[in-house]
């Protein structure tokens, strides 16, 4: 056999070496990465399970108990809420805030309720506030954001506490 051939064959046979050697290193780095992984699952799921399968059914086992702890808690705080909602959520939440010259009404509903805006600008009207500036969304939920000053024929002053239950008398009517 001719030397150059020699050579040719010595360097083929080390070039098949190193491929074997880099996919061998390649699939230890794999496999060390996938004992890792199921370590930290073994850890986090508190499994004595050593083999893949077994690691993954307790996995599974482990993701079903916290579904029923999350679903039971999603049920109680369900009827909790359920309970208190028939007499809290039905009235919006009102303040009112006394200004200089006016009051800083705010009116905040979770559901929207067809008619509620004419309901409260008709409560202003009723007690001679003029609506200066508002705000208001009426999309999903109900808000309202108001400045009403007394008008300039009104006689007596007007308190914070009766613009509130005037406002909330209004949307009681409504219901």
């Amino acid at each position: 056999m001719p030397l150059d051939e020699e050579v040719k064959e010595i360097k083929g046979i080390q070039e098949r070496k190193k491929e074997r050697e880099a996919y061998m290193s390649s699939r230890g780095r794999k496999k060390a990465a996938m004992q890792r992984m199921l370590q930290q699952l073994r850890t986090a799921t508190n499994s004595s399970a050593m083999n893949k399968a077994s690691i993954i059914v307790d996995a599974t086992k482990y993701m079903e108990e916290l579904k029923q702890k999350v679903e039971g808690i999603n049920s109680e705080l369900g009827t909790v809420g359920s309970s208190s909602s028939t007499s809290q959520d039905e009235l919006p939440m009102v303040t009112v805030e006394t200004l200089e010259r006016g009051f800083l009404i705010n009116v905040f509903s979770e559901r929207n309720c067809p008619g509620m805006l004419v309901a409260i600008l008709e409560a202003f009207e009723e007690l001679g506030l003029d609506v200066l500036d508002a705000r208001v969304s009426c999309e999903d939920n109900f808000q309202l954001e108001a400045v009403g000053g007394e008008g300039q024929d009104q006689k007596e002053s007007i308190d914070a506490q009766v613009v509130k239950q005037a406002v909330l008398q209004a949307i009681n009517n409504m219901n």
